[in-house]
């Protein structure tokens, strides 16, 4: 005997839908079968109700720690449950996962520093880059952080990379260069 459901479904799409409702319906089944194939690398769908019911209680434990204390929670608990149902998948596997899922959560990698901050780390870079720092600056900043220039240059966002190399490369000038980096940290001239 046929399930109801899929009966009055099929009737849907065959007897009354229109062109638009076709389209909305093949995006339908794509993400759906989009889903399926994600939860079954996962190893199945989880229960409903568990995952909302965990993710209220995270919510409701992390509310107090603002956004980020939300994002750290949601993401450990996407973690435990990509672990408990896909023990085979590697870390970085898993990291990718949750990323995917949850964009912006991306653990102390993705962690902003503050703008004055950047714009102190930015200039220092620049003047050790251009041989301008004077070495007992230099020799102090390895003292306290080791190789600084590598720390600092991983820190900088891709479009502070790209600035900071134009400008050491001629490419623009040092006005240009001050007015990007004042665009690209949001800070007001």
């Amino acid at each position: 005997m046929a399930d109801p459901e899929l009966v009055q479904t099929l009737d849907y799409i065959l007897n009354r839908s229109d062109p638009s409702t076709i389209d909305v319906l093949a995006e339908a089944v794509i993400r759906r079968r989009r889903n399926l194939s994600v939860f079954n690398v996962v190893g199945g769908t989880p229960d409903p109700q568990e995952v909302a019911k965990e993710i209220t209680e995270k919510i409701n434990s992390s509310v107090g720690s603002g956004i980020e204390g939300m994002r750290k929670a949601i993401r450990e608990m996407i973690l435990r449950i990509v672990r408990e149902h896909a023990p085979e998948l590697t870390e970085s596997q898993i990291d990718e996962l949750c990323n995917a899922w949850l964009p912006g959560a991306n653990t102390e990698k993705e962690t902003q520093l503050p703008s004055d901050v950047l714009l102190s780390m930015i200039e220092q870079f620049v003047s050790f880059s251009s041989g301008k720092m004077q070495k007992s600056v230099d020799a102090g900043l390895r003292e306290e952080l080791g190789a600084w220039p590598e720390r600092y240059w991983n820190a900088f966002p891709p479009v502070v990379r790209q600035i900071i190399t134009d400008y050491l490369k001629n490419k623009i000038s040092e006005k240009d260069y001050k007015s990007k980096i004042v665009i690209a940290l949001g800070l007001k001239n």
